[in-house]
């Protein structure tokens, strides 16, 4: 018999699917729309939406009953409470229970009435003025969230605030002074080769912004530019405290695109795809307008600029998924599928959406390349610090007195971010601890902040950069309450594809809400979440753990490594 490697590994669904038109995302959008017009449960009404498309029920009782959107019960009035870190430090999350109050329902439940439903979600974009929600597609923040909900309070949702802190940005110059998008993009394609784009990204040093901090042109080249190629904007990388992403899809979306298309170009990709999460509307709007304008200024379409370039770009809307902004379960749910993590070798970019090449770069990491393309990419190198080039776009939470989102250059000092950016904490509090680079990121306390902002020196402190948001939690929330959210966290988006981590985050959760030590337990169990998860959800546990317990000190006792 001849062993089967795991690049031959079998999936059913993903064979039939592919012999019935490749339905994925309008499969999802078809379970969306069947999910609003009915109160029932998923085993009623998603096994039509897969007949549709001539799949068995099963095909779509997947999906509906793991994506949060499909599987939380709608009403006409559907409000979605944000209980992410942020929104969880401005009020120690007892938001959740006056929002309950004041309508009478419970969470992720229907009211008896059977016309208001409220969801929890995680997390909104809104990380800066929470706690937050959305009613419907329309926001509502601040302290008086639960009374806006009641129509008691006028609704309040601010802009997101925004700075350079550069002296020339990268990310946000159409943000700040509204420079002008898709001028890299007509020279590149008229005059200039993929191999000189290629060239710049990688002398620019540039590093994935979603976390995982891979070079760019080496994730591009290791596609080979077949011809089947496709390139996804990942917009669906939702850390909770940033919210970088949701500002440039809102606020400079033809920037991402122009990006997108640059990166298509240098990979020989024909397809673009940008995932938007769900709990953006308006992202996902602006970006649908932007996408129709550049095909009516010849930016996309069969014949690019009058050249021989063939690009199409479409927005696809994710169903409401931490883990799915994982690449390999983003492309999972690009094809219809839940949004787990799947095993690698293959990895995507030898074999991702439909079995075709695929490069899944972030949204912040594609708006700097019309910069570095423009620039140089030398230019870009000089900026940051060795091995770590270029900027970041840095969150900071509701808790600090200037919060907002400022470009910086990699390798500035927290405490000057916190300090002098943030302006410290607001109406007086005292900064306990630091979440840096969302939940599964990791905790410095307020005395170790003497760090730069780059991967390497915050992985020696134990935390790590992420998307780099900032969240500040103060004397009003205790640590015992901090560790119980980070585990609530982990157990409710474990996506469930690997037992450690799917047992392993209830199992953590359990043993916070005793309140006792866990001691040996836990160190047993910090071992197998890092060592055998399948993917760096799960191994991220233990070191955000850890380093909570490091920041509290003796007040987490038993929950250091």
């Amino acid at each position: 018999m001849v062993p089967v490697g795991p690049a031959d590994r079998f999936d059913a669904f993903r064979a039939l699917a592919d012999r019935r038109g490749r339905p994925g995302d309008r499969l999802i959008g078809s379970l969306a729309k069947a999910r609003a017009e009915t109160a029932d449960g998923p085993g009623v009404w998603a096994p039509a939406a897969a007949a549709r498309f001539g799949l068995p029920g099963a095909a779509a009782l997947g999906p509906a009953s793991y994506y949060a959107d499909l599987a939380a019960p709608h009403r006409d009035r559907h409000i979605r409470v944000c209980t992410a870190t942020a929104c969880f430090a401005a009020q120690a999350g007892r938001h959740l229970a006056d929002v309950e109050d004041e309508l009478g329902v419970i969470t992720n439940t229907a009211s008896p009435e059977g016309d208001v439903a409220v969801q929890a979600v995680r997390c909104l974009g809104y990380c800066y003025a929470g706690p937050a929600a959305l009613d419907g597609d329309t926001p509502c923040t601040g302290p008086t969230l639960a009374g806006q909900l009641a129509g008691r309070e006028p609704l309040w949702a601010p802009e997101i605030p925004a700075a350079d802190d550069t002296g020339d940005p990268v990310l946000l110059g159409g943000v700040i002074s509204g420079e002008p998008t898709w001028q890299v993009w007509p020279r590149t394609v008229t005059a200039r080769t993929p191999d000189e784009v290629q060239r710049e990204v990688a002398a620019s040093g540039l590093r994935g912004r979603g976390g995982a901090g891979f070079r760019v042109a080496a994730k591009w080249a290791t596609a080979k530019r077949a011809p089947d190629t496709v390139v996804v904007a990942n917009g669906d990388e939702g850390d909770p405290g940033s919210y970088a992403d949701r500002l440039l899809m809102e606020a400079d979306p033809a920037r991402v695109l122009e990006g997108l298309a640059l990166a298509c170009f240098a990979c020989g990709a024909r397809q673009g795809v940008v995932l938007v999460r769900s709990e953006y509307p308006r992202a996902l709007a602006r970006l649908r307008e932007a996408v129709d304008q550049a095909y009516a200024d010849g930016h996309l379409g069969p014949s690019v600029q009058g050249t021989t370039t063939s690009l199409d770009i479409q927005v696809v809307e994710g169903a409401g998924s931490y883990v799915a902004g994982e690449e390999t379960a983003l492309i999972a749910g690009l094809e219809g599928s839940r949004g787990c993590a799947r095993p690698r070798p293959p990895y995507p970019t030898e074999r991702g959406l439909w079995d075709a090449p695929t490069v899944v770069n972030n949204v912040e990491t594609l708006a700097a390349v019309p910069w570095i393309v423009s620039r140089g990419g030398e230019a870009y190198a000089r900026r940051g610090r060795r091995g770590e080039t270029g900027t970041k776009l840095v969150c900071l939470s509701e808790r600090f007195a200037r919060p907002g989102c400022y470009e910086v250059e990699l390798g500035t000092s927290v405490q000057r971010i916190v300090a002098e950016l943030g302006g410290g904490l607001k109406d007086g509090a005292e900064l306990v601890a630091l979440q840096v680079g969302g939940p599964l990121g990791g905790f410095l306390a307020a005395d170790a902040l003497d760090v730069p902002l780059s991967e390497s020196g915050l992985s020696a402190r134990g935390a790590a950069l992420g998307h780099a948001g900032l969240v500040a939690f103060d004397q009003h929330v205790t640590p015992e309450e901090v560790l119980q959210h980070i585990w609530q966290f982990a157990a409710a988006e474990s996506c469930g594809a690997c037992s450690p981590c799917r047992v392993g985050s209830r199992r953590g959760l359990d043993m916070a809400s005793t309140g006792t030590p866990p001691g040996q337990e836990w160190q047993r169990l910090s071992r197998v979440l890092a060592e055998a998860s399948l993917c760096a959800f799960g191994r991220r546990i233990p070191p955000a753990v850890h380093s909570l317990a490091r920041a509290y000190g003796d007040r987490l006792a038993g929950w250091g490594p």
